[in-house]
C-alpha cells in the first residue's frame, strides 16, 4: 500500500493502475458511504490543516504535504495522472484492496453472466482471478493484515528521529476493522452493516497479532540508530511476542501459534541484526500463511476471552 515508502514485505499501489474511489462506489454504493464517515476519508481535507502535521513536515523539509512527499504513501490514494502522480483522495478503497486497473472488471464481472446465473464454480473461478491480479479480498485476512500494518506500523526511521512523527498505532485488527471503517454491506444488500462473526473475529486477532510481530522484526531489523524508532520497534514487538504467547496457552490446539512465538525470540531485538531479526520475520509470515489456509477460526475459541469487545472498537460503524 505504501507509495514512495514501500516497507518490505507491503503491497505497493502503483499509481498507474489506481481507478479511483469513484469506480468503485458504482458497485459499492454503501460501502461507499460508510467510508465517507470515516477518519480514512477526512484525511484528505484535514491533515493538511493539522498544526501537528505541518511541523513534523517542516522538520522533514516538506513544504507542502499533498505534493510529491514521503506524507502520500500511507495518507492519501494517489494516481498517475499523465506525468505527475496527484492525490485523489484519503486513505479508500485501493489503499487497503490495493489498485484496481487488473482486478476490477475481474472481480465484478460474474464471469460474463450475472449474480443470478453465475455458478458457483464460475465465482470461484472469479475470485481467484482476481485475486492473482492483486486483489486483496476480506478473506484474505494476512495479506490484508499486511497491508494495514504497512502504514499502522511506520516505515520509515527518519519520519520518527527525525519528523516526530509517532512510530505507530495502537493498533489492533478486531478493534479497528469492526469499528468506523466496517462496510459488510455487500451481501446483505445494503441492509445492514453484518459485523464480522466469532470464527472471524478469531482469526483477525490472531493473524493480526502475528503480523505486528513480523512488522515490528522487520522494522527493529531495518533500524539503524539507538533511538525513538529502534525502541518502539522493540517494544511493539516484544508485546505481540507475549501476546501471542497468552493466545498459545489459550488456543493450545493450534500449535502453529506457539511456533510464532519461537520465531519472535529467535532473533535478538537489537541493532545490526537485520539478517537475524528477516529471517525471524520470514519464519513468521511462512506460519502465518500457513495458518491463513488450514483454519477458519472455528476451533479457536480459546481466544475469545482476549479479543476486545465493542467497547474498545474504534469508533461506530454508520
Amino acid at each position: 500500500m505504501v507509495f514512495g515508502l514501500a516497507a518490505e514485505g507491503t503491497v505497493a499501489s502503483d499509481p498507474a493502475k489506481i481507478v479511483g474511489p469513484n469506480a468503485c462506489a458504482e458497485c459499492h454504493k454503501q460501502e461507499s458511504e460508510a467510508w465517507q464517515a470515516t477518519h480514512h476519508f477526512k484525511t484528505f481535507r484535514e491533515m493538511p490543516r493539522k498544526k501537528e502535521a505541518n511541523q513534523i513536515a517542516e522538520r522533514m523539509g516538506i513544504q507542502r504535504i499533498r505534493s510529491d512527499s514521503m506524507c502520500l504513501g500511507c495518507h492519501y490514494t494517489v494516481q498517475q495522472k499523465d506525468s505527475a502522480k496527484q492525490p485523489i483522495a484519503g486513505i479508500s478503497c485501493e489503499s487497503c484492496h490495493s489498485a484496481g486497473e487488473d482486478w476490477i472488471k475481474v472481480h465484478s464481472g460474474f464471469s460474463g453472466k450475472n449474480e443470478k446465473t453465475e455458478t458457483k464454480a464460475e465465482k470461484e473461478a472469479r475470485l481467484k482471478l482476481a485475486d492473482s491480479k492483486g486483489m486483496i479480498r476480506p478473506s484474505s485476512i494476512y495479506r490484508l493484515a499486511k497491508n494495514c500494518y504497512s502504514c499502522h506500523v511506520v516505515p520509515q526511521e527518519d519520519l520518527v528521529n527525525k519528523g516526530g512523527h509517532t512510530a505507530g498505532s495502537a493498533f489492533e485488527m478486531v478493534s479497528w476493522s469492526q469499528g468506523e471503517v466496517r462496510h459488510n454491506t455487500w451481501h446483505s444488500k445494503g441492509k445492514e452493516n453484518v459485523p464480522a462473526n466469532a470464527a472471524r473475529k478469531r482469526l483477525l486477532y490472531l493473524i493480526g497479532l502475528g503480523v505486528e510481530l513480523e512488522t515490528a522484526l522487520r522494522a527493529v531489523g531495518k533500524a539503524t540508530a539507538r533511538r525513538t524508532y529502534a525502541f518502539a520497534m522493540a517494544k511493539r514487538a516484544d508485546r505481540a511476542r507475549k501476546q501471542l504467547a497468552d493466545a498459545a496457552k489459550a488456543a493450545p490446539n493450534v500449535p502453529e501459534i506457539a511456533k510464532l512465538v519461537e520465531y519472535g525470540h529467535s532473533a535478538g531485538l537489537k541493532l545490526n541484526n537485520e539478517r537475524f531479526l528477516a529471517a525471524a520475520a520470514d519464519g513468521v509470515s511462512k506460519t502465518l500463511t500457513s495458518i491463513s489456509e488450514k483454519y477458519d477460526g472455528s476451533t479457536m475459541a480459546g481466544l475469545d476471552s482476549l479479543i476486545p469487545g465493542p467497547d474498545k472498537f474504534k469508533g461506530a460503524p454508520k
